[in-house]
């Protein structure tokens, strides 16, 4: 039920406004203002916010906060300095993936994680567990709320200036202050924008004054989709590995960390099957769950507002994962065919240096 449910600091701002509220990942929050579709082209052509004020945030500390997650994560933080941030993985002993996040390099010895809303609790008990003298790790996720601005005209909407994706710096808009993270999950330009909870509703009416269309979780999946960025519980799982679901890049082999031998071994012998993306090549709209009838399911699909056509993304078997190659899918008992494509599905070319 909705009253079991939290809420963001944002939430009488969205009710306010009209949005449909929906339960996600334990939360009210938005799915959409004015629409999916309007909301999604806002983004691709102008600049949209979301509130994303549900994901946990994670403050990992110490002189030993580095050594505990560099054998926790997958990816190398021997990569990034202070000011720089990475895409990465908590692996389980299996190689599956516990969840995909964010990690910024506050300090030496200081690190915020960003996580998924409905893996806050677990990832926060997988980490404190395995927490090491000289490390210090405390859910602060209540403390701040979290502003996505994303799209072409984002920076200069909020009046920031271009920046490197992957970078971080505290900066102010409207003279609220904030961490201006140049990081996001629609391909787009643009930044995150972490703030003490108490300011957000104050920064969320700042930002909507600009000239930013409010955006809801609708707009979110759809354009997250069209980039292949994975959803964690539908793409990706503790049961599903970094390689077969095409995120070997974020895994430094090299190292040593939880789940690095499960994967090391499945990278040898290659993969049964491989998270493919696909787009239909008739009038239909594929679903999570879906049958992939050469064998597989569809773990996300929708319509593409920019492609105007079904597109997803499905495991399927390794053989059939290439580009070009024809699949089946199952769309409520009729046959659909869907042509395998290279990612991502939609590339947003005209976009700068300035987000991800």
């Amino acid at each position: 039920m909705l009253g079991d449910l939290r809420r963001t600091p944002l939430y009488d701002s969205h009710v306010a406004l009209g949005a449909r509220i929906v339960p996600f990942a334990g939360w009210e929050m938005p799915v959409q203002y004015v629409g999916v579709i309007p909301e999604h082209r806002a983004v691709r052509a102008d600049a949209g916010a979301f509130d994303v004020s549900h994901m946990g945030e994670f403050e990992v500390e110490g002189p030993r906060a580095k050594e505990l997650l560099q054998s926790l994560l997958s990816n190398d933080l021997d990569r990034i300095a202070p000011g720089q941030a990475q895409y990465t993985l908590l692996t389980n002993e299996q190689g599956g993936i516990v969840d995909d996040l964010i990690v910024y390099q506050l300090e030496e010895h200081r690190f915020l994680l960003v996580v998924n809303a409905g893996n806050r609790a677990a990832d926060f008990a997988w980490i404190k567990e395995r927490e090491i003298r000289g490390s210090d790790v405390r859910d602060v996720s209540d403390d701040f709320a979290l502003i996505a601005v994303q799209g072409p005209r984002a920076n200069e909407r909020l009046g920031l200036p271009a920046a490197p994706a992957f970078t971080h710096a505290v900066g102010k808009v409207d003279g609220i202050e904030v961490l201006v993270c140049r990081t996001g999950y629609t391909g787009e330009d643009g930044c995150e924008l972490l703030v003490l909870a108490a300011d957000a509703p104050r920064l969320w009416d700042a930002i909507l004054g600009r000239g930013v269309v409010p955006c809801g979780l609708g707009a979110r999946d759809t354009l997250r989709l069209e980039l292949c960025y994975p959803l964690h519980g539908n793409d990706i799982s503790a049961e599903t590995d970094a390689i077969s679901a095409g995120l070997g890049w974020t895994c430094a082999l090299d190292k040593e960390f939880t789940g690095v031998a499960a994967l090391r071994a499945v990278k040898a012998a290659g993969p049964a099957r491989r998270l493919a993306a696909f787009v239909m090549e008739e009038k239909a709209i594929p679903r999570h769950g879906m049958a992939i009838l050469e064998g597989g399911e569809v773990t996300s699909g929708t319509h593409s507002p920019s492609l105007e056509v079904g597109v997803g993304l499905g495991y399927v078997p390794a053989a059939l994962a290439a580009p070009g190659s024809h699949i089946t899918v199952d769309v409520r008992g009729r046959q659909a065919r869907a042509r395998v494509v290279k990612k991502p599905i939609y590339s947003t070319k005209e976009s700068t240096d300035g987000g991800s």
